[in-house]
């Protein structure tokens, strides 16, 4: 798995225009290839009108899944300097769409791929990415008469407590990264005198 990886850190839409064509590129989070498509062809039903709408997504935190459609532009000008943007800014589970309005000006095989390209790139800036960090899960099971400070604990040391369940006993779920965890057991039993619980679960990816 990747140690990380950019997303876009929310959707939104940013519009440029180059000789009079107007190019807006809706940018979105996507968990899912479904998701992906799914919001390409919302931007599409908005957008019926537009003369075109060409889409780039990149799905998988190793960029597993890569796909692009140019919409009846020039074989490669639009999806594929759209997708090389992404993958240049490093960004992973995103979906962009460019709906172009054309302004009566053709731009020629190079200006629409940098139109299309700077597009995504633009939007970027404006919208902002965030970092994602590998890290692993894991339950911390401790009595209630320690929960309370061992979860103040975590959060002043800037642990990502995920949720806490009540029961016999507090279990806490965590995030640490996977090079923390030595060091973390022995926080952990010197907090608690050793009476604490800890179990590693799988991985997971949380906000830098």
């Amino acid at each position: 798995m990747q140690d990380e990886y950019r997303t876009v850190a929310r959707a939104g839409v940013h519009e440029t225009e180059v000789n009079r064509s107007r190019f807006l590129c809706a940018l979105a989070p996507a968990a899912t290839e479904r998701e992906a498509q799914d919001f390409i062809a919302a931007v599409r039903r908005d957008h019926a009108d537009a003369t075109h709408n060409c889409f780039a997504y990149v799905i998988g935190a190793d960029a597993s899944t890569q796909r692009a459609g140019d919409d009846g532009e020039p074989g490669g000008t639009a999806g594929v300097p759209m997708l090389q943007m992404l993958l240049r800014r490093d960004m992973r589970y995103v979906v962009a769409v460019v709906t172009r309005y054309y302004g009566g000006v053709k731009l020629g095989a190079g200006g629409l791929i940098r139109a299309y390209g700077g597009a995504v790139g633009e939007a970027l800036d404006t919208l902002g990415t965030i970092t994602r960090r590998r890290f692993r899960l894991a339950t911390v099971t401790v009595d209630h008469q320690r929960a309370g400070k061992v979860q103040n604990d975590l959060r002043a040391t800037g642990r990502e407590v995920r949720d806490v369940h009540y029961g016999e006993e507090v279990t806490i779920g965590i995030g640490l990264p996977d090079a923390d965890v030595p060091a973390f057991r022995a926080w952990l039993a010197d907090a608690t005198a050793g009476t604490a619980g800890f179990e590693l679960g799988g991985e997971a990816y949380g906000d830098a």
